[in-house]
Protein backbone atom coordinates (compact mmCIF):
# COMPACT_ATOMS: atom_id res chain seq x y z
CA UNK A 1 0.00 0.00 0.00
CA UNK A 2 1.25 3.77 -0.88
CA UNK A 3 1.31 6.54 1.67
CA UNK A 4 -1.49 7.98 0.16
CA UNK A 5 -3.78 4.93 0.03
CA UNK A 6 -2.95 4.73 3.96
CA UNK A 7 -4.24 8.53 4.01
CA UNK A 8 -6.92 7.75 2.33
CA UNK A 9 -7.41 5.07 5.39
CA UNK A 10 -6.75 7.49 7.82
CA UNK A 11 -9.27 9.70 6.54
CA UNK A 12 -11.92 6.72 6.85
CA UNK A 13 -11.07 6.31 10.30
CA UNK A 14 -12.11 9.95 11.05
CA UNK A 15 -15.50 9.65 9.81
CA UNK A 16 -16.94 10.84 12.70
CA UNK A 17 -18.19 8.14 14.61
CA UNK A 18 -17.19 6.99 18.08
CA UNK A 19 -14.32 4.34 18.66
CA UNK A 20 -15.80 2.26 21.17
CA UNK A 21 -19.52 1.91 22.71
CA UNK A 22 -20.67 -0.76 25.15
CA UNK A 23 -22.92 -1.24 28.05
CA UNK A 24 -21.82 -4.69 29.45
CA UNK A 25 -21.75 -7.06 32.63
CA UNK A 26 -19.61 -10.01 32.77
CA UNK A 27 -19.13 -11.69 36.98
CA UNK A 28 -15.97 -13.86 37.25
CA UNK A 29 -15.93 -15.09 40.80
CA UNK A 30 -16.99 -12.55 43.22
CA UNK A 31 -15.82 -10.16 41.09
CA UNK A 32 -18.52 -8.31 38.59
CA UNK A 33 -17.72 -5.81 35.95
CA UNK A 34 -20.52 -3.89 35.30
CA UNK A 35 -19.60 -0.44 32.88
CA UNK A 36 -20.97 1.21 30.14
CA UNK A 37 -19.00 4.28 28.60
CA UNK A 38 -18.49 5.42 24.88
CA UNK A 39 -14.84 6.26 23.94
CA UNK A 40 -13.94 8.76 20.91
CA UNK A 41 -10.79 9.36 18.52
CA UNK A 42 -7.37 9.57 19.64
CA UNK A 43 -5.40 7.62 22.64
CA UNK A 44 -8.38 6.66 25.64
CA UNK A 45 -7.11 5.23 28.98
CA UNK A 46 -8.89 3.13 30.89
CA UNK A 47 -7.50 3.64 34.82
CA UNK A 48 -7.70 1.67 38.17
CA UNK A 49 -5.95 0.22 40.32
CA UNK A 50 -5.24 -3.69 39.96
CA UNK A 51 -8.36 -5.63 39.99
CA UNK A 52 -10.93 -3.04 39.05
CA UNK A 53 -11.48 -4.40 35.72
CA UNK A 54 -9.37 -2.79 33.05
CA UNK A 55 -7.71 -6.03 31.54
CA UNK A 56 -11.23 -7.83 31.53
CA UNK A 57 -13.02 -4.84 29.82
CA UNK A 58 -10.15 -5.11 27.02
CA UNK A 59 -10.37 -8.82 26.89
CA UNK A 60 -14.40 -8.48 26.32
CA UNK A 61 -13.85 -5.83 23.22
CA UNK A 62 -11.29 -8.53 21.94
CA UNK A 63 -13.92 -10.79 22.18
CA UNK A 64 -11.88 -13.16 24.14
CA UNK A 65 -13.98 -13.21 27.16
CA UNK A 66 -17.59 -13.71 26.75
CA UNK A 67 -19.59 -10.75 28.62
CA UNK A 68 -22.99 -12.24 30.23
CA UNK A 69 -25.06 -9.68 28.69
CA UNK A 70 -24.96 -6.21 27.13
CA UNK A 71 -23.42 -5.00 24.27
CA UNK A 72 -20.18 -3.76 22.03
CA UNK A 73 -19.66 -1.71 19.19
CA UNK A 74 -16.84 -0.96 17.21
CA UNK A 75 -16.56 1.90 14.93
CA UNK A 76 -20.01 1.62 14.24
CA UNK A 77 -20.09 -2.03 14.19
CA UNK A 78 -22.07 -4.48 16.46
CA UNK A 79 -19.36 -7.05 17.75
CA UNK A 80 -21.21 -8.61 20.46
CA UNK A 81 -25.26 -7.91 21.56
CA UNK A 82 -26.99 -10.26 23.68
CA UNK A 83 -30.17 -9.52 23.11
CA UNK A 84 -30.05 -9.54 19.48
CA UNK A 85 -27.63 -12.86 19.75
CA UNK A 86 -24.32 -11.56 17.78
CA UNK A 87 -21.15 -12.67 18.42
CA UNK A 88 -18.49 -11.85 16.09
CA UNK A 89 -15.42 -13.68 16.96
CA UNK A 90 -11.66 -12.20 17.51
CA UNK A 91 -10.27 -12.50 14.58
CA UNK A 92 -13.69 -10.71 12.40
CA UNK A 93 -13.49 -7.44 15.08
CA UNK A 94 -10.67 -5.89 13.43
CA UNK A 95 -9.09 -5.01 17.09
CA UNK A 96 -5.45 -5.21 17.53
CA UNK A 97 -4.35 -6.30 20.75
CA UNK A 98 -0.79 -6.00 22.71
CA UNK A 99 0.00 -7.51 25.58
CA UNK A 100 1.67 -6.87 28.99
CA UNK A 101 4.17 -9.67 27.92
CA UNK A 102 4.43 -9.14 24.36
CA UNK A 103 3.23 -12.86 23.76
CA UNK A 104 5.92 -12.94 20.87
CA UNK A 105 5.90 -16.41 18.98
CA UNK A 106 9.83 -17.41 20.01
CA UNK A 107 10.30 -19.48 17.47
CA UNK A 108 9.61 -16.92 14.49
CA UNK A 109 11.75 -14.35 13.24
CA UNK A 110 11.29 -10.59 14.26
CA UNK A 111 10.45 -10.18 10.75
CA UNK A 112 7.82 -13.67 10.72
CA UNK A 113 6.07 -12.60 14.04
CA UNK A 114 5.10 -9.02 12.06
CA UNK A 115 4.65 -10.42 9.28
CA UNK A 116 2.11 -13.38 11.11
CA UNK A 117 0.09 -10.14 12.14
CA UNK A 118 0.02 -8.71 8.42
CA UNK A 119 -0.99 -11.84 7.09
CA UNK A 120 -4.19 -12.04 9.41
CA UNK A 121 -5.91 -9.21 7.26
CA UNK A 122 -7.12 -10.38 3.50
CA UNK A 123 -5.53 -7.90 1.24
CA UNK A 124 -8.88 -6.16 0.55
CA UNK A 125 -8.74 -4.79 4.18
CA UNK A 126 -5.12 -3.84 4.37
CA UNK A 127 -4.79 -0.09 5.02
CA UNK A 128 -0.96 -0.23 6.99
CA UNK A 129 1.58 -2.06 5.07
CA UNK A 130 4.15 -3.79 6.64
CA UNK A 131 6.76 -1.64 5.34
CA UNK A 132 4.96 1.30 6.77
CA UNK A 133 4.94 -0.67 10.16
CA UNK A 134 8.96 -0.94 10.06
CA UNK A 135 9.84 2.01 9.16
CA UNK A 136 7.62 3.90 11.95
CA UNK A 137 9.08 2.03 15.17
CA UNK A 138 12.28 1.69 13.48
CA UNK A 139 12.75 -2.27 13.05
CA UNK A 140 14.94 -2.60 10.11
CA UNK A 141 17.84 -3.48 11.61
CA UNK A 142 15.92 -6.49 13.63
CA UNK A 143 14.19 -7.92 10.96
CA UNK A 144 16.51 -11.12 11.31
CA UNK A 145 16.89 -11.21 14.90
CA UNK A 146 15.21 -14.15 16.97
CA UNK A 147 12.57 -13.18 20.06
CA UNK A 148 15.14 -14.38 22.48
CA UNK A 149 18.09 -12.14 21.30
CA UNK A 150 15.69 -8.94 21.81
CA UNK A 151 15.52 -6.59 24.81
CA UNK A 152 11.96 -5.84 26.90
CA UNK A 153 11.61 -2.56 24.97
CA UNK A 154 12.87 -4.14 21.25
CA UNK A 155 10.12 -6.95 22.01
CA UNK A 156 7.32 -4.52 23.27
CA UNK A 157 8.19 -2.52 20.04
CA UNK A 158 7.75 -5.97 17.81
CA UNK A 159 4.43 -6.55 19.47
CA UNK A 160 3.11 -3.23 18.34
CA UNK A 161 4.01 -3.41 15.07
CA UNK A 162 2.53 -6.98 14.59
CA UNK A 163 -0.59 -5.99 16.13
CA UNK A 164 -0.56 -2.70 13.52
CA UNK A 165 0.43 -4.69 10.36
CA UNK A 166 -3.04 -7.05 10.81
CA UNK A 167 -4.31 -3.18 9.87
CA UNK A 168 -6.56 -3.07 12.88
CA UNK A 169 -9.72 -0.63 13.30
CA UNK A 170 -8.68 -0.36 17.08
CA UNK A 171 -5.73 -0.89 19.16
CA UNK A 172 -5.92 -2.51 22.47
CA UNK A 173 -2.88 -1.96 24.92
CA UNK A 174 -2.76 -3.89 28.46
CA UNK A 175 -0.42 -1.82 30.55
CA UNK A 176 2.22 -2.27 27.55
CA UNK A 177 5.07 -0.45 29.86
CA UNK A 178 4.81 -1.77 33.08
CA UNK A 179 6.78 -4.44 33.01
CA UNK A 180 9.66 -2.59 30.84
CA UNK A 181 13.17 -1.20 32.86
CA UNK A 182 12.92 2.59 32.93
CA UNK A 183 14.97 3.62 30.26
CA UNK A 184 12.56 2.16 27.58
CA UNK A 185 9.30 4.21 29.30
CA UNK A 186 10.06 6.94 27.48
CA UNK A 187 10.32 5.36 24.20
CA UNK A 188 7.72 3.10 23.98
CA UNK A 189 5.13 6.22 24.84
CA UNK A 190 6.88 8.19 22.22
CA UNK A 191 5.68 5.25 19.39
CA UNK A 192 2.67 5.48 20.53
CA UNK A 193 2.29 8.80 19.99
CA UNK A 194 3.38 8.73 16.43
CA UNK A 195 1.14 5.66 15.64
CA UNK A 196 -1.77 7.77 16.78
CA UNK A 197 -0.71 11.19 14.95
CA UNK A 198 0.69 9.41 11.66
CA UNK A 199 -2.04 6.18 11.13
CA UNK A 200 -4.68 7.81 12.88
CA UNK A 201 -5.55 4.42 14.55
CA UNK A 202 -7.33 4.69 17.75
CA UNK A 203 -6.14 3.05 21.09
CA UNK A 204 -7.20 2.16 24.18
CA UNK A 205 -4.64 2.45 26.95
CA UNK A 206 -5.01 0.07 30.32
CA UNK A 207 -2.90 1.69 32.81
CA UNK A 208 -2.67 2.11 37.04
CA UNK A 209 -0.32 4.69 36.48
CA UNK A 210 -1.53 8.48 36.34
CA UNK A 211 1.49 9.98 35.20
CA UNK A 212 1.76 7.37 31.76
CA UNK A 213 -2.17 8.53 31.53
CA UNK A 214 -1.62 12.45 31.51
CA UNK A 215 1.44 11.26 29.26
CA UNK A 216 -0.31 10.27 26.19
CA UNK A 217 -4.20 10.06 26.91
CA UNK A 218 -6.68 12.45 24.85
CA UNK A 219 -9.67 11.06 27.32
CA UNK A 220 -9.30 8.57 30.73
CA UNK A 221 -12.50 6.15 31.84
CA UNK A 222 -11.44 5.55 35.94
CA UNK A 223 -12.70 2.09 37.07
CA UNK A 224 -12.89 0.78 40.72
CA UNK A 225 -14.29 -2.57 41.69
CA UNK A 226 -15.59 -3.48 38.19
CA UNK A 227 -18.09 -0.04 37.85
CA UNK A 228 -16.81 3.28 36.21
CA UNK A 229 -15.87 6.67 38.99
CA UNK A 230 -15.24 9.09 36.41
CA UNK A 231 -14.61 9.77 32.55
CA UNK A 232 -13.48 12.65 31.02
CA UNK A 233 -9.96 14.88 29.68
CA UNK A 234 -7.06 13.59 32.10
CA UNK A 235 -6.68 16.91 34.54
CA UNK A 236 -10.32 17.00 34.83
CA UNK A 237 -10.09 13.57 35.76
CA UNK A 238 -7.16 13.97 38.00
CA UNK A 239 -9.54 16.60 39.91
CA UNK A 240 -12.21 14.23 40.92
CA UNK A 241 -12.08 13.56 44.95
CA UNK A 242 -12.65 10.08 44.38
CA UNK A 243 -9.14 9.47 42.45
CA UNK A 244 -7.25 10.30 45.41
CA UNK A 245 -7.19 7.19 47.08
CA UNK A 246 -6.96 5.38 43.69
CA UNK A 247 -3.78 7.33 42.35
CA UNK A 248 -0.60 7.32 43.83
CA UNK A 249 0.30 10.96 43.82
CA UNK A 250 3.63 9.74 45.94
CA UNK A 251 4.87 8.49 42.24
CA UNK A 252 2.85 11.53 39.98
CA UNK A 253 5.44 12.94 37.24
CA UNK A 254 5.68 15.03 34.40
CA UNK A 255 6.89 12.54 31.57
CA UNK A 256 7.54 15.16 28.64
CA UNK A 257 8.49 14.45 24.95
CA UNK A 258 11.58 17.21 24.83
CA UNK A 259 14.28 18.15 21.94
CA UNK A 260 17.99 18.06 22.61
CA UNK A 261 18.28 21.75 21.16
CA UNK A 262 22.28 21.94 22.35
CA UNK A 263 25.45 20.90 25.04
CA UNK A 264 26.88 23.15 27.35
CA UNK A 265 30.78 23.55 26.11
CA UNK A 266 31.98 21.07 29.28
CA UNK A 267 29.75 18.23 27.82
CA UNK A 268 28.40 17.57 31.52
CA UNK A 269 24.77 19.07 30.24
CA UNK A 270 22.57 19.46 27.41
CA UNK A 271 20.02 22.23 27.00
CA UNK A 272 16.35 20.52 25.94
CA UNK A 273 13.10 22.09 24.52
CA UNK A 274 9.43 21.59 24.07
CA UNK A 275 7.56 24.67 23.08
CA UNK A 276 8.80 27.76 24.74
CA UNK A 277 10.27 25.31 27.74
CA UNK A 278 13.43 25.47 28.24
CA UNK A 279 15.66 23.39 30.56
CA UNK A 280 18.87 22.08 31.36
CA UNK A 281 19.37 18.38 32.34
CA UNK A 282 22.45 15.82 32.73
CA UNK A 283 24.08 14.62 29.48
CA UNK A 284 22.26 12.68 27.63
CA UNK A 285 22.87 10.09 24.19
CA UNK A 286 20.48 11.47 22.05
CA UNK A 287 21.98 13.91 19.48
CA UNK A 288 21.41 17.13 18.93
CA UNK A 289 18.35 17.63 16.92
CA UNK A 290 16.84 14.11 18.52
CA UNK A 291 13.89 13.61 20.89
CA UNK A 292 13.84 12.19 24.17
CA UNK A 293 11.18 11.69 26.94
CA UNK A 294 11.95 13.01 30.21
CA UNK A 295 10.51 12.38 33.30
CA UNK A 296 10.60 15.08 36.82
CA UNK A 297 8.43 14.30 39.73
CA UNK A 298 6.16 16.91 40.34
CA UNK A 299 7.53 16.65 44.35
CA UNK A 300 10.86 18.15 42.81
CA UNK A 301 9.39 20.71 41.12
CA UNK A 302 9.44 24.14 43.63
CA UNK A 303 6.62 26.97 43.47
CA UNK A 304 7.77 30.48 43.97
CA UNK A 305 5.75 33.65 42.92
CA UNK A 306 8.97 35.95 42.45
CA UNK A 307 12.22 35.02 41.10
CA UNK A 308 14.55 33.20 42.94
CA UNK A 309 18.13 34.37 43.22
CA UNK A 310 21.32 33.08 44.87
CA UNK A 311 19.81 29.37 44.61
CA UNK A 312 21.87 26.29 43.19
CA UNK A 313 18.94 25.02 41.16
CA UNK A 314 19.52 26.05 37.35
CA UNK A 315 16.07 25.56 36.20
CA UNK A 316 13.72 28.39 37.37
CA UNK A 317 10.58 28.33 34.82
CA UNK A 318 8.36 31.02 34.58
CA UNK A 319 4.59 29.75 34.16
CA UNK A 320 1.09 30.56 34.44
CA UNK A 321 -1.65 28.54 37.20
CA UNK A 322 -4.35 27.18 35.27
CA UNK A 323 -5.72 24.74 37.57
CA UNK A 324 -5.08 23.76 41.23
CA UNK A 325 -6.38 20.17 42.43
CA UNK A 326 -6.05 18.77 46.02
CA UNK A 327 -6.47 15.36 47.42
CA UNK A 328 -5.62 15.44 50.88
CA UNK A 329 -2.30 16.12 52.11
CA UNK A 330 -1.29 16.37 48.60
CA UNK A 331 -2.01 20.02 46.38
CA UNK A 332 -1.13 19.33 42.63
CA UNK A 333 -0.47 22.48 40.93
CA UNK A 334 -0.89 22.72 37.05
CA UNK A 335 1.46 25.57 35.13
CA UNK A 336 1.45 26.11 31.65
CA UNK A 337 5.35 26.52 31.33
CA UNK A 338 5.35 26.33 27.30
CA UNK A 339 4.15 22.60 28.37
CA UNK A 340 2.02 21.49 30.92
CA UNK A 341 3.55 20.83 33.91
CA UNK A 342 2.44 19.54 37.32
CA UNK A 343 4.08 20.56 40.84
CA UNK A 344 3.08 18.99 44.16
CA UNK A 345 3.12 21.30 47.05
CA UNK A 346 1.67 20.69 50.76
CA UNK A 347 -2.09 22.79 51.60
CA UNK A 348 0.08 24.50 54.10
CA UNK A 349 2.19 26.02 50.86
CA UNK A 350 -0.85 27.10 48.93
CA UNK A 351 -2.04 28.64 51.85
CA UNK A 352 0.81 30.93 52.54
CA UNK A 353 1.38 31.30 48.55
CA UNK A 354 -2.35 32.31 48.12
CA UNK A 355 -2.01 30.53 44.77
CA UNK A 356 -5.31 30.58 42.04
CA UNK A 357 -6.14 30.10 38.34
CA UNK A 358 -4.35 32.90 36.56
CA UNK A 359 -1.47 33.80 39.09
CA UNK A 360 2.58 34.19 37.52
CA UNK A 361 4.67 32.13 39.16
CA UNK A 362 8.41 30.51 38.82
CA UNK A 363 9.22 26.69 38.59
CA UNK A 364 12.46 25.83 40.16
CA UNK A 365 13.87 22.59 38.92
CA UNK A 366 16.83 21.15 39.92
CA UNK A 367 18.90 19.84 36.70
CA UNK A 368 19.76 16.44 38.65
CA UNK A 369 15.93 16.08 39.05
CA UNK A 370 15.13 15.52 35.30
CA UNK A 371 15.79 11.81 34.18
CA UNK A 372 15.68 11.14 30.62
CA UNK A 373 13.75 7.89 30.05
CA UNK A 374 16.22 6.44 26.62
CA UNK A 375 17.96 2.94 25.99
CA UNK A 376 21.40 3.30 25.52
CA UNK A 377 22.82 3.18 21.96
CA UNK A 378 22.51 -0.13 20.08
CA UNK A 379 19.60 -1.11 23.41
CA UNK A 380 16.86 0.63 21.53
Amino acid sequence: MTRGSEGTARAARDDGRDTLRFDIAKALGNFELRCSATFGRGITAVFGPSGSGKTTLLNCVAGLVRPDGGEIEVLGQTVYSSLRRVGVPPERRGVGYVFQDSALFPHLSVRDNIRYGHRLTPESGRTVSMERVVGLLQLDDLLGRGVSELSGGERQRVALARALAASPRLLLLDEPISSLDLAFRGLILRYLKQVRDELGIPMVYVSHSISEVMAVADDVLVLNGGVQVTQGPPSTVLSNPQLGRLADYAALENLIDVEVVGRRADGLQVELGAGGLRLLAPEVESSQGERVTISIRASDILVALDVPSRISAQNVVPGVVEQIHAHGPRVVVFVNAGVRLMAEITPDALGSLGLSAGDRVYLIIKSTSIVALEPGRGQA
